[in-house]
């Protein structure tokens, strides 16, 4: 098949996150047996206007705002009848490619929904205008087009926009040994993200402050990078310690000498970091907020209300039973290997466009019977 996706960003992209590294493991498989692949995202200073990267072809234009206008033009000169499925990956904001496809089936891929977010990542008015106006307007144009989703929760929030067509596809990981390493012997907490508003690691930092009251020997690892960094260690209490942005061989490490993960996210698409901790053999404490309600329960962990005295309560009273018996085995999240999910991703693409149905797929692709996914 020839496949065509647009994203705002590619890994290239300084600020690359979860959803490109979702994208890159899919397009290079898919070309890896066989498929035409393209990627299409905003330009990147230093990184050419088209390349090949491991079978993919990664065409750049336009900037934060213009990608959009550039990808219609782009299309419009080069894309037009030489693809058999354009998928239009949602940040936010769609491209749009339905209007402007000229018939070629088109899917939408939908990690999570911003919504509160806005108002952590803008100042009103023009929060109050991204989350009631602009965000609604978008999703709206996604009634008429299949949109791939990863979680319930964010199935859930787009049926709130009127959207129908959803179909459910997982969340991938690359499934990796538990380093022989043992535990920290005091009692330790890590936290594994970027370090952004969204993430709210700040609620971690006062839950952990509360928890030292009855576990004086407790200690907070805070792995990652980002925008809130210098503040959060201007704030931070007594017992953390922050590592920085690290390699997966050192996240690995880290988290299996750990002996829980808190995860304090506003909303999630799935919190792939939750996956990465089971399979070290750590429990995820969690806030019940969207995204989270999925993957920490699908990985054996524990769900607390929003807030950090609810965290801190929970950690009391389950860290001094998993410092005595903390698992030396991982287990398995929601999350599939990469080679699994981009073979059921482009499966139910297939199905929710029809084009299953005529035949269309070759590869690893057409190797199965079964799909997934299934429209709600």
């Amino acid at each position: 098949m020839r496949i065509c996706l647009f994203n705002w960003k590619d890994c290239a992209h300084p600020t690359a996150g979860g959803a490109e590294t979702y994208t890159r493991e899919v397009l290079t498989r898919w070309a890896a047996v066989g498929h035409q692949v393209t990627w299409f995202a905003r330009a990147v200073d230093g990184a050419p206007e088209q390349e090949q990267h491991e079978g993919v072809t990664v065409v750049r234009r336009g900037g934060r705002f213009g990608v959009y206008a550039a990808a219609r033009a782009w299309y419009a000169e080069h894309g037009v009848g030489r693809f058999d499925l354009l998928i239009d990956e949602v940040n936010t904001r769609p491209f749009g490619c339905a209007r402007w496809a000229g018939g070629t089936p088109v899917v939408a891929l939908v990690h999570q929904v911003a919504r509160e977010i806005w108002s952590v990542e803008f100042p009103p008015p023009m929060s109050w205008a991204g989350r009631y106006l602009a965000e609604p307007l978008w999703l709206r144009s996604l009634r008429r087009v299949p949109v791939l989703t990863v979680s319930a929760s964010s199935q859930n929030s787009l049926r709130e926009y009127g959207v129908r067509d959803i179909w459910l596809v997982p969340e991938g990981i690359t499934r990796r040994p538990r380093p022989n390493v043992p535990r920290q012997s005091r009692p330790t907490v890590i936290f594994v993200g970027r370090l952004a508003a969204v993430k709210q690691v700040d609620h971690a930092m006062e839950a952990f402050r509360r928890l030292r009251r009855d576990l004086p020997t407790a200690q907070l690892w805070i792995v990652g990078d980002g925008p809130q960094r210098e503040r959060l260690e201007r704030m931070a209490p007594a017992g953390v310690t922050f590592h920085g942005r690290v390699s997966d061989e050192t996240r690995d490490r880290l988290l299996a000498e750990s002996h829980v993960l808190v995860v304090t996210s506003m909303r999630e698409g799935w919190a792939l970091v939750v996956d990465e901790a089971a399979a070290m053999g750590v429990p995820t404490i969690g806030y019940d907020r969207p995204g989270l309600r999925d993957s920490v329960p699908a990985a054996g962990g524990v769900l607390v209300p929003p807030n950090p005295a609810a965290l801190a309560a929970a950690l009391a009273r389950q860290l001094p039973e998993l410092v005595a018996r903390c698992s030396d085995q991982g287990w398995s999240g929601g999350a599939v290997p990469w080679d699994e999910l981009a073979d059921r991703f482009l499966l139910t693409a297939l199905q929710a466009t029809g084009l299953r149905g005529r035949g269309l797929g070759t590869g690893q692709a057409n190797s199965r019977e079964a799909v997934s996914g299934r429209p709600h």
